[in-house]
């Protein structure tokens, strides 16, 4: 099965091809034709089974691109998540010219509200912030088609689903509704029974399936010789990229700060830090700027980093699922990951209730000793300063033949859409096919130009007047999110 046999459009068979989407996952396999059907679905599976473009593959395809109006909304737990979301949705849909809204709290109000009054396909977001959009007024949902409630369980456990409820209220009764969980809590069935028409229901995998991709070892260690022993373990393990996992912020920060008194290259993140930090932390980690990420399950569900070899829980998790979406972090995108536990004394009880919830045993390990460790010394601090090879991101591919331009003009100089098409469509070589998104701010206009045309829009732009006169033109430095900064 390929992603072709769907009958999907060539803009997004381009896409997907671009994002190295070669074979369709079980998850995918499932969900696309019954979402492409029209038909409402019930998902269980674990975290890493691509479900993300199991409903953001067939919702782009279905969408209008003509209606200004929002189409779908997804609703996520986290503002990370909902971030990852936006960015799969932006980089499935970029041929398409899906435009894509992330609502999220702790970022400006004002600035989403105009970003929902301009066209507008696919809005995601967290409850709290699409229902203060939805109480002022400011996203309309009188068009939206599909819903899709990802990560339920989690929203159930954050305290959101009586928040997804009231939102569900507003929408239109006829929709493609869509809702994916670990697991299926009565609270999140009976929200399935009042508001889905027949849905189907589909379960890819359980928990215990994880352990095919990623190897589980756990030590027994004191508590005051745990950093000592986080030493240990990661000098001789010698990960390629890690990610070490507390249940409080104050252990995170703690474990940071001595991570880089050893002089490891690391970042951290936790609830406690502000928001533009958290993206920035999260950033350059996925980019390979850092080999240790330290972090509190804010991180543990929905950040897909295909280069993370290594997950240590330097705390047995307090939720017993959040120990799955903490080790899903690693093995993802087919490859073979490790999951390492430091277990305390006082935590034994909870290794034992951890190991009934994923129906195996996990493999007692020992500490390496003093001499493995002056063994290993060497290459781990070789490898701990030498840079990490280039990762390549997620849209880096198929941002290569797309340029974006900025265009010194906006709606305060009354500029339209059309005037921009119209003004590229005259250009030598260009065609409607090669312009994409067009986002028109107040003072500035961004304009997407596609098929390794933008140096020769760029050039002929420079003597070329749009709406009468000539405009300053100038290139945008690429983000591969839909954001950019101008050189």
């Amino acid at each position: 099965m390929q992603f072709k046999d769907y009958q999907l459009s060539n803009t997004l068979i381009k896409a997907l091809d671009l994002l190295h989407f070669n074979t369709p996952t079980k998850v995918q396999q499932a969900i696309i034709p019954l979402a492409l059907e029209g038909k409402d679905v019930i998902v269980k599976s674990q975290t890493g089974s691509g479900k993300t473009a199991a409903f953001a593959i067939p919702i782009c395809e279905r969408i209008n691109w003509d209606e200004n109006k929002p189409q779908a909304l997804i609703l996520t737990p986290t503002r990370e998540l909902a971030m990852q979301v936006k960015e799969d949705f932006f980089n499935i849909g970029r041929f398409k010219r899906m435009k894509v809204m992330a609502l999220y709290g702790k970022s400006p109000f004002h600035i989403q509200q105009k970003g929902l009054k301009q066209k507008t396909h696919i809005v995601v977001g967290t409850p709290g912030r699409v229902q203060d959009h939805l109480d002022k007024g400011t996203f309309i949902t009188d068009e939206i088609r599909y819903l899709v409630i990802d990560e339920a369980d989690e929203m159930l456990r954050m305290g959101f689903i009586d928040q997804v409820e009231n939102i569900i209220k507003t929408l239109p009764k006829e929709r493609v509704t869509m809702l994916f969980s670990a697991t299926m809590k009565p609270h999140i069935e009976k929200l399935c029974e009042s508001y889905m028409i027949n849905p189907v229901t589909v379960e890819i995998e359980s928990t215990t399936l994880t352990a095919d991709r990623v190897e589980q070892v756990y030590y027994k260690v004191e508590d005051r010789d745990k950093m000592q022993a986080l030493e240990a373990i990661t000098t001789v393990e010698s990960p390629e990229s890690c990610m070490i996992f507390c249940n409080r912020k104050e252990g995170v920060d703690s474990v940071y700060e001595g991570l880089k008194q050893l002089g490891y290259p690391c970042v951290k993140i936790h609830g406690g830090m502000e928001q533009k930090d958290r993206f920035a932390v999260m950033e350059d980690f996925r980019n390979g700027r850092f080999r240790y990420l330290v972090a509190t399950d804010v991180a543990a569900r929905g950040i897909d980093i295909e280069h993370i070899t290594h997950v240590i829980n330097f705390d047995v998790p307090e939720d017993l699922e959040n120990y799955v979406h903490r080790i899903g972090r690693t093995g993802r995108g087919g490859k073979s990951g490790k999951a390492l536990m430091l277990v305390t004394p006082l935590e034994e009880d909870r290794l034992s209730a951890l190991e009934d919830y994923i129906g195996h045993t996990l493999t007692l390990d020992r500490v390496p000793s003093e001499t493995e460790v002056g063994e290993a010394k060497a290459h781990f601090e070789k490898k701990m300063s030498t840079p990490m090879k280039k990762v390549e991101t997620k849209g880096e591919k198929l941002s290569a033949e797309i340029m974006k331009l900025h265009i010194n003009a906006g709606k305060k100089t009354k500029m339209r859409p059309v005037d921009i098409v119209g003004t590229l469509c005259n250009l030598e070589g260009m065609s409607a096919d090669d312009i994409g998104i067009i986002e028109i701010q107040d003072i500035s206009t961004f304009v997407e130009i596609l098929n390794h045309k933008g140096e020769s829009v760029y050039k002929q732009l420079q003597t070329t007047p749009i709406k009468g006169r000539l405009r300053r033109v100038s290139k945008t430095k690429k983000t591969y999110k839909g954001s950019s900064k101008n050189e």
